[in-house]
């Protein structure tokens, strides 16, 4: 199976998190071995992060109206409204919990919490276009008919990490390194192994005064 290190995932944040409830090769008795296990450590600063050179410029993408998901998970979808927009931390924390929060008694797969996250504002409008256009190529696995026979539902709790290449905000742009803890939890007080992943977010804004939004995941 191919290495999932160093992996872009502009076109699937949540999927790739979830390889192991997914059908196909990289589903493994519904283990996800490469990335469930107990959340680690705060991993010390490495340098690794896919940030962009000094010299290169980032562009930026217009905002869109926002829109409110009409498929609500348990607990409901947190919105940006209710954080602080302009706090790229708070902003970057609040769209990794509605990306890997996944409820199977209302979804049908990962690419749900995906459509959710661009439909409530989370994401630039170019990168919620291409989640909401990306299909998924397989149906949802072993792993997720597990989570689904005991109707989990997933708790997201992200951790910012530090990163010693990350280079330092502008009044446009901001990157991130979190890890991501998803924990799966069902009827009769079921729980699944958790789902650990480190995820680099780019954020961006049209001007200093405006909110920040989710311009692209990587996960590593």
């Amino acid at each position: 199976m191919t290495s999932l290190r160093g992996r872009r995932v502009s076109d699937s944040a949540a999927t790739v998190l979830v390889l192991g409830l997914l059908a196909g090769g990289c589903g493994s008795g519904g283990s996800g071995e490469e990335l469930a296990g107990a959340a680690p450590s705060a991993p010390p600063p490495t340098g690794t992060g896919p940030y962009p050179t000094p010299s290169v410029p980032v562009t930026h993408t217009p905002e869109v109206p926002e829109h409110e998901s009409t498929d609500e998970p348990r607990g409901g979808t947190l919105l940006p409204r209710d954080v602080d927009r302009t706090d790229a931390d708070a902003v970057g924390e609040g769209a990794l919990k509605v990306l890997w929060t996944f409820d199977t008694t209302t979804d049908s797969g990962p690419h749900d919490a995906e459509v959710r996250a661009a439909d409530a504002g989370w994401l630039t409008g170019a990168y919620a276009d291409r989640l909401r256009a990306r299909r998924p190529r397989t149906i949802p696995g072993v792993q997720w008919q597990e989570w689904a026979e005991h109707r989990a539902h997933t708790t997201v709790v992200p951790r910012k990490t530090a990163d010693a290449a990350q280079p330092p905000d502008t009044a446009t742009g901001a990157w991130r390194r979190w890890t991501v803890t998803a924990t799966p939890s069902g009827r009769g007080q079921w729980s699944g192994e958790p789902v650990v992943v480190t995820v680099f977010l780019h954020l961006t804004r049209t001007a200093g005064d405006r909110p920040w939004r989710v311009a692209d995941v990587t996960v590593h």
